[in-house]
Order: structure tokens, then sequence, then C-alpha cells
């Protein structure tokens, strides 16, 4: 990934993951984040993963991201727009579709009424 590629990434990203790091290391202890998503091989929901993963890199300094970092913002980017477009006609703020997307940074709930 060249230099322009990455800042566009990293902008998407902290534009994307709209909740802070104490909210997001505080709701990744709820049951409700854990029950919610597809479990991988090991039992943990892959977007309760990817929570972990996007504290590791909002605690980082971008002089010190690594090749991962950026093609995990990649994912986490692609999969917030690809499941904000599948927004429930109802009963947003207690559904799993919130839930999943608070996984992965996203809180669609966040500064609009749900």
């Amino acid at each position: 990934m060249d230099t322009k590629e990455k800042d566009i990434t990293r902008k998407e990203f902290y534009d994307n993951v709209n909740m802070t790091l104490g909210e997001l290391e505080e709701w990744l202890q709820t049951e409700d984040s854990k029950n919610v998503g597809q479990k991988s091989e090991d039992g943990e929901a892959v977007g309760h993963k990817s929570g972990k993963k996007i504290i590791e890199i909002k605690r980082r300094n971008k002089k010190q991201y690594e090749e991962d970092d950026y093609e995990h913002m990649k994912k986490v980017n692609s999969y917030i727009k690809r499941h904000t477009a599948q927004k429930p006609n109802n009963n947003m703020k207690d559904s799993r579709w919130r839930y999943s997307l608070m996984n992965w940074g996203h809180d669609p709930c966040k500064n609009t009424n749900c």
C-alpha cells in the first residue's frame, strides 16, 4: 500500500470508528458484545476480535502502524460500509445489527436518535 492509499485508509477508518477507546473497551466487556456475530474457530466472534485490534491500532501513533494495521483498517471500513447499508426498519437501539457494528467500533446511534 502506498502512502496516499494509507492516508485515505487511515482517514476513513477514523471517520468510521466513531467510538472512543473507553467506549469500545467498555462495550467489548458486555455480554451483548460477546454474543453477537459470526464465531471464529476459537469461539470468539470475528467482530469482537476486530474490536480488540481496533483498540490496539487507536493506541498507537500513526508512525507505529504496520502493514497489517492498514489491512485491518481497510477491513473495518469495508465492514462498516456494508453493514450500515443493511439498516433495520425498527428497533435499531437494541438490535444485533447495532451490536455487531459496535464491535467494529461504529455506533450508528451515536449522535442520532435510534
